[in-house]
């Protein structure tokens, strides 16, 4: 008996399917265990995941290189004084810190159309490679649109809802939350946008939000994502609302193109 089919090291025959997915498919095994790669891979991919949670995101960096595009930052923190504070209490994520919310009212810009907020969530991974390159998009195609913006907001231990807060206090109509998700064995650094209108502090729910999710390399694209949610915005400005009464209605023919379309995007 040859060793590829002896009972010890045996290949699953759906190893073809895997081309087609990150997942965990067709890893074959050795005995009645998985065979040492797998093994291996795995163990790779958690550390990874538990370092995108409890690595902390640079935001001295962040802001720096934001600056040198050119757009106002405002760097913020909630009620979660840590990182161990930020995963045992979500609660205390979705509140701005008492310094934060004196630091808003310092601000002199009184309004706003839109806040484009930035928080390191559950991936500061993903932050530190995904929100510069999506935001060197999505803030000049804002402006075209003719929205007064505020200064990019950074928030530090932040959960969704602390943008309501924000967009509350410049009365603005569009809250836009970028946002680290939570990891997964295939995407450690997947970045999630959060897209509410007329936030308010205390009222708004995830049932008013729009989330487009599983931006990354190996996922959405960032022209992709963009084109979705200058969709949304569109709709709900016509509409005058977000969240589960708002559809994203992009066909899959029109993203196949966009994701053609897309790739120079990223060099």
């Amino acid at each position: 008996m040859s060793k590829d089919n002896s009972p010890e090291n045996v290949t699953d025959n759906w190893r073809d399917l895997s081309q087609f997915t990150p997942a965990r498919i067709a890893l074959g095994r050795a005995g009645m265990s998985l065979p040492t790669r797998a093994t291996l891979e795995f163990q790779l991919a958690h550390a990874l995941a538990r370092d995108a949670v409890n690595v902390r995101l640079d935001f001295c960096q962040l802001e720096e290189r934001l600056m040198s595009l050119g757009f106002p930052t405002l760097t913020l923190t909630t009620q979660a004084e840590n990182q161990a504070m930020y995963l045992q209490r979500p609660d205390l994520g979705r509140l701005l810190s008492d310094s934060a919310l004196a630091r808003l009212r310092q601000v002199t810009q009184a309004q706003a159309d839109a806040v484009v907020v930035v928080a390191d969530g559950l991936s500061s991974a993903a932050i530190e490679h995904h929100a510069e390159p999506f935001l060197r998009l999505l803030i000049p195609e804002l402006k075209v649109l003719g929205y007064q913006l505020s200064p990019l907001c950074l928030v530090k231990h932040g959960r969704v809802a602390m943008g309501d807060a924000i967009a509350e206090h410049y009365a603005a109509r569009l809250c836009i939350v970028l946002i680290g998700e939570r990891p997964g064995l295939s995407s450690p650094d997947s970045m999630g946008i959060y897209f509410t209108y007329q936030a308010k502090s205390g009222i708004s729910t995830d049932a008013n939000r729009n989330c487009i999710s599983n931006i990354h390399n190996n996922g959405l694209s960032y022209g992709i994502a963009l084109k979705k949610l200058l969709f949304l915005i569109k709709e709900s400005e016509k509409l005058q609302l977000s969240g589960v009464q708002l559809k994203d209605e992009t066909t899959e023919n029109q993203m196949n193109e966009l994701q053609n379309q897309a790739n120079f995007l990223l060099d």
